[in-house]
């Protein structure tokens, strides 16, 4: 699967990457803060840290239901009547799901399945489907990653690289940022001689409104280390991603 020079490539950048923004959830509404590996400051039992997020998730669908509520009112709805009555709850309870990343750290998922080896051959989990919502209009893209590495002496349970890219799909997103993210945490997290992480998706506000185009595939990727600076480790990666569809 090439690349064309019409798509998005987000390694071709020369800005550096920084890792300010990967994992640092928005709490403006508490002044408790939940720091990137979930821990709640003040907070050192379990039980204590449980009722505490439960009582804020409790507090954030109070608040999103009543905002919702608005909204169907200024779009012309009823929303006493009997199909929207628990709708604005059902929605608030959606959103928190689809923004669950906020809350979630990629380091805290993966530091558990970290494991030595000595081979540094390219490990590549491919086809891995992911859901975002564009922060632009709040409507859902949906796609598949593909995230390769060569190792450094160290690889990561291979569920963790999904797990991964969920953390970061679900916020709001940018489908640029979204590959340049993965990418990093995974350079993060392993230290390894180079990562590729590419995005296909299909982006509804190019479907439902706008320009309208029901067959439009947005293609992004990123590239550190060895993928950057070594073409025939792009090219095995390129092949690899072809042997499947080949097949």
């Amino acid at each position: 699967m090439a690349i064309s020079e019409s798509e998005v490539i987000v390694g071709s950048l020369q800005e550096p990457m920084t890792a300010l923004s990967l994992d640092k959830p928005a709490l403006a509404e508490t002044a408790i803060a939940v720091d990137a590996d979930g821990d709640v400051a003040g907070i050192n039992s379990p039980g204590d840290r449980g009722t505490f997020l439960a009582a804020r998730v409790a507090d954030r669908e109070k608040q999103l239901a009543a905002n919702i509520r608005s909204i169907l009112k200024n779009v012309g709805e009823d929303p006493t009547r009997e199909g929207l009555l628990k709708t604005p709850e059902r929605y608030a309870r959606a959103m928190l799901f689809f923004t669950k990343g906020y809350d979630e750290s990629a380091w805290n998922l993966a530091k558990d399945a970290i494991f030595n080896v000595d081979h540094s051959e390219m490990v590549l989990v491919r086809d891995i489907e992911v859901f975002s919502m564009c922060e632009h209009h709040l409507i859902p893209f949906m796609g598949k990653v593909h995230i390769a590495y060569m190792p450094s002496g160290r690889v990561l349970g291979l569920s963790k690289l999904a797990r991964i890219a969920e953390v970061y799909a679900r916020r709001l997103q940018v489908q640029e940022r979204l590959t340049q993210q993965i990418a990093q945490a995974v350079d993060d997290i392993l230290k390894p001689q180079g990562v590729v992480v590419v995005i296909e998706s299909a982006h509804m506000c190019m479907v439902m409104r706008g320009i309208q185009k029901t067959s439009s595939m947005t293609t992004t990727a990123c590239r550190t280390g060895i993928f950057k600076k070594n073409k025939d480790v792009e090219e095995q990666f390129q092949f690899l991603l072809k042997l499947r569809q080949s097949s």
